[in-house]
């Protein structure tokens, strides 16, 4: 019985967690709406934008930022090879944009085991404008997309940022990714900032230059092996806070595999297990498995039934989530409960092995995933 009693209490408590946080996810993200006018007197802005080969929607997501509502902008692209194939594609664009300023940076400078920062560095320095974003080549930007960045400034923000919202899936496995990236993870964290935690996401991200130049300048994300994480240390030591854009942009994913889905959230989970371990270790009771399987002892113990103790379970945690999706316009169809479910199944290994797996890829470059301190003692060792 004592068994039974904490794994009902497990249950509840997780449960309403859960709840709650789509609670306040469902009032900090706003839903699709009327585009955001250009305030009066814009600043000029630079985006920074780094390339690395050809994706299903790069030909969209890269012309998405030709064709934004801002009066005074210029596109910074920054590839790391010479031979990418991704060059003619952003070279025949920019000629058909001559009124938006634009320019390719080639070539990388390597200051961390990070590929996508040191593509970054050399366009960043190119940035003409006080304020400058930094946004991955498969965003989709709205026409608004600058102005609701900067809408999210306040006083006291040190950074704005946008986490990704999965779109334009092709096939199951795409679907299990959106349900990663929209109703667990863009939840979470805006659920997380509407109670002071707000971390950096890399996809979008709203820098005043001057803010960063003054510690370090961009060279200074090279602290840890992801930038965002370092951006969240840097902004909060600075006595400043990361907020969120009013809603996720797109990011259109197309046609996924199994394996790419779950190396790709395996090698996220990694980083946010290095980078943030304590925010990271309560994540195994983020799906509903563990809840389900605590509410089915509930049930052996009190004499209940376990099919309907689970069964109740569920519903409690996934009939809220699949409201917020259509709520927010996210990408549903009628697997979508199968759908949360594997994805929850997916979460149990995952955070498992992301507290022992050491190297993981990016776009074909192996990195090894450690801690600043392991890195030292690594180093140390070898010397």
């Amino acid at each position: 019985m004592t068994v039974a009693f904490w794994a009902g209490t497990f249950c509840l408590a997780a449960t309403l967690v859960n709840f709650v946080s789509l609670l306040v996810a469902t009032i900090r993200i706003k839903g699709p709406r009327a585009p955001l006018p250009v305030p009066p007197d814009p600043p000029p802005v630079s985006i920074v934008r780094p390339v690395c080969g050809i994706e299903r929607f790069s030909q969209q997501t890269l012309r998405s930022g030709f064709e934004l509502d801002y009066p005074n902008y210029e596109l910074i692209f920054c590839v790391a090879s010479s031979s990418d194939p991704i060059i003619p594609i952003v070279q025949k664009l920019m000629a058909a944009y001559p009124a938006i300023p634009s320019q390719l940076v080639i070539g990388e400078e390597r200051i961390s085991e990070n590929p996508k920062l040191n593509n970054c560095v050399r366009g960043w320095d190119e940035a003409q404008h006080e304020w400058v974003i930094l946004a991955d080549s498969n965003v989709l930007m709205p026409r608004d997309y600058v102005q609701r960045l900067q809408a999210s400034w306040r006083p006291d923000t040190g950074l704005v940022c946008s986490t990704p919202a999965g779109s334009h899936p092709d096939g199951f496995w795409a679907e299990v990714e959106c349900a990663f990236l929209n109703s667990l993870q863009a939840r979470w964290q805006y659920a997380g900032e509407a109670l002071g935690f707000g971390f950096a996401q890399g996809k979008s991200m709203l820098w005043r230059k001057s803010i960063l130049d003054s510690r370090g300048g961009i060279r200074a994300l090279a602290a840890e092996i992801a930038e965002d994480a370092a951006a969240t240390k840097l902004v909060r030591k600075a006595g400043l806070h990361v907020h969120l854009v009013d809603a996720p942009f797109q990011q259109p994913l197309g046609r996924r595999t199994a394996s790419e889905v779950w190396y790709r959230q395996l090698r996220w989970a990694r980083l946010r297990r290095v980078t943030f371990p304590l925010f990271f270790a309560p994540e195994i009771s983020s799906g509903a498995f563990l809840p389900m399987i605590a509410g089915g002892v509930w049930a052996a113990g009190y004499g209940a039934s376990v099919p309907l103790a689970v069964l109740g379970v569920a519903l409690a945690w996934y009939l809220p989530e699949f409201a917020i999706s259509r709520l927010k316009g996210w990408p549903l169809s009628w697997r979508s409960p199968f759908i949360f479910l594997v994805r929850d199944a997916m979460l149990l290994p995952m955070w498992a092995y992301a507290w022992v797996a050491v190297r993981i890829e990016w776009r074909g470059n192996a990195m090894a995933v450690r801690t600043k301190a392991a890195e030292l003692r690594a180093g140390a060792s070898a010397n």
